[in-house]
């Protein structure tokens, strides 16, 4: 039976889907299951809906939950069905209307607003690494910002396959913290541009790779994350070249640097291309970036981004030509 406290409309949208269906499993467990009916909006309309509202003689105890999907699909006449109905709904029933994107004046937003409760839960995309954290320890983890924003880098902005993926994480991490290179070893890259693009174009020296990769990466990630993750890259790529130096072989170093092998072995591979001088430089380059983009400079941050990865990589690409030709 439906409890007093409950509305006779809900209208459920926004982007975060895995929100909209716990919110809606909360409203299930209000009702027997008998007492529940789902439609689509595609093949049920607004007259459709209130007369399933209405059909109260088959439920003894009266309480009853009608779920339409998808009503951004429905038209002005179907709104209009339901703003009659809400004039006079049935006791003790529930409508909840759950659709992809509704704007705030819309029909049915405003009907729910006054007659009911409009929930809206939307996910901007530079709150994606904090939307993942919330998820990781949803799953009982502890996941850092560079694991968050690894996980939305290799992804992309899909939040059902977020949430899958920081539940999958939390299972195989057994109460141990996340960090970004559990999260990269685990995850298969989906987005469009992996995180790793970037690293790898500037270890072949590739400056219009570089460029590209950093443009398609700003769309789910932030400057600062990006050079933050540069600068943490390079700095590992130093590590390994001092090891190299040592004769400490890549699988060893690992161990050291609580690194995959895979990893290690690629880091080793970029530091051979490099002299510790450039390392050096593209570690200072960053750090002038990472100040230029909190009010340091007067410049557009994008603009600082493009001129220092650039910097780094076309000052190595020319130190590399002269000790290939020396």
């Amino acid at each position: 039976m439906a409890e007093a406290d409950l509305k006779p409309v809900y209208v459920l949208t926004g982007s975060d889907r895995p929100k909209i269906a716990r919110a809606l499993e909360r409203l299930r467990a209000r009702f027997d299951v008998s007492a529940i009916e789902t439609l689509f909006a595609g093949d049920a309309s607004g007259e459709d809906a209130v007369a399933a509202c209405n059909a109260l003689g088959l439920f003894a105890d009266g309480g009853r939950l009608v779920i339409v999907t998808e009503v951004d699909r429905w038209k002005a006449a179907d709104a209009k069905a339901v703003e009659a109905y809400l004039k006079s709904p049935a006791p003790e029933t529930v409508l909840a209307l759950v659709a992809d994107e509704l704007r705030k004046d819309a029909p049915l937003a405003k009907l729910a607003a006054k007659t009911g409760e409009l929930l809206a839960y939307e996910v901007h995309k530079r709150d994606l690494p904090k939307w993942v954290g919330e998820q990781f320890a949803r799953a009982g983890a502890t996941a850092d910002g560079a694991a968050c924003r690894a996980l939305v880098d290799l992804v992309g902005d899909n939040l059902d396959e977020l949430a899958v993926e920081a539940d999958k994480i939390a299972t195989w991490a057994a109460g141990e913290p996340v960090g970004e290179r559990e999260v990269e070893l685990l995850v298969s890259p989906r987005a469009e541009t992996p995180p790793f693009a970037l690293t790898d174009a500037w270890g072949r020296r590739d400056i219009r790779a570089v460029l590209d990769a950093a443009e398609s990466l700003l769309g789910s990630s932030t400057i600062p994350a990006l050079v933050g993750r540069l600068a943490a890259h390079v700095r590992r790529v130093k590590a390994c070249k001092a090891l190299d130096a040592q004769g400490i072989r890549p699988r060893e170093a690992a161990a050291s640097l609580k690194m995959h092998p895979f990893a290690v072995e690629k880091a080793y591979a970029q530091a051979n291309e490099f002299s510790d001088d450039e390392l050096e430089q593209a570690i200072v380059a960053l750090a002038r970036l990472d100040f230029a983009t909190k009010g340091g400079t007067r410049l557009p941050d994008e603009l600082e981004l493009e001129r220092t990865l650039i910097e780094i990589t076309r000052a190595a690409e020319r130190a590399h030509v002269r000790a290939g030709t020396s």
